[in-house]
């Protein structure tokens, strides 16, 4: 009988305020771990949402929004965002798909080319596009902008295309025995 191996590890999702990481996780697991609100920098430290799978366990950091900004409290929290990268398997990146640049995704992008890690871009919010046919030259765009493992539109709030995110994530995760018993 072929078994599959057993694949765990651990995931960073980041992105810029208010792009839906907490909605995804909370998506992801099934049940609210995380806060979700319209008020940006909610998420104020990692939260960590552990995913069961029969051949895998996922564990997730939700971090907070990373953007440019002068005020304290922000800097430390996007501090707290970029040192979870050094400490991850892999990393989701997630960005709004009606939102346009607003520095942050500079900022992720040069933070990401100095990092030897896997990234999957998830291009959140697609049931906002109005137009249907934006959504490719939006991949397009992201693409030529950074060596992504994978680029995955999806809806987190609707559940379109999540498990096909979930997916791609797995085949990235390295084999290995779960981190967590479980009931966690």
């Amino acid at each position: 009988m072929n078994r599959r191996p057993f694949k765990s590890g651990f995931i960073a999702i980041i992105g810029a305020p208010n792009v839906g990481k907490s909605t995804l996780l909370n998506q992801i697991l099934g049940e609210k771990i995380s806060i979700t609100s319209e008020r940006p920098q909610t998420t104020r430290n990692r939260i960590m949402g552990v995913l069961h799978r029969p051949n895998a366990q996922f564990i997730f950091l939700d971090t907070p929004g990373v953007h440019h900004t002068r005020k304290k409290m922000n800097k430390r929290m996007i501090r707290v965002a970029l040192s979870t990268l050094a400490d991850v398997d892999q990393i989701l990146y997630l960005t709004d798909a009606a939102r346009r640049d607003q520095g942050s995704d500079e900022l992720l992008l040069k933070t990401l080319a100095s990092i030897d890690k896997p990234v999957i871009l998830a291009i959140n919010k697609i049931d906002m596009v109005q137009n249907r046919k934006d959504i490719l030259p939006l991949i397009e765009a992201w693409g030529e902008r950074h060596d992504f493992a994978a680029i995955v539109p999806i809806s987190a709030l609707k559940n379109i295309q999540v498990e096909d995110l979930l997916d791609e994530m797995l085949a990235l995760l390295p084999e290995g025995p779960g981190f967590f018993p479980e009931d966690t």
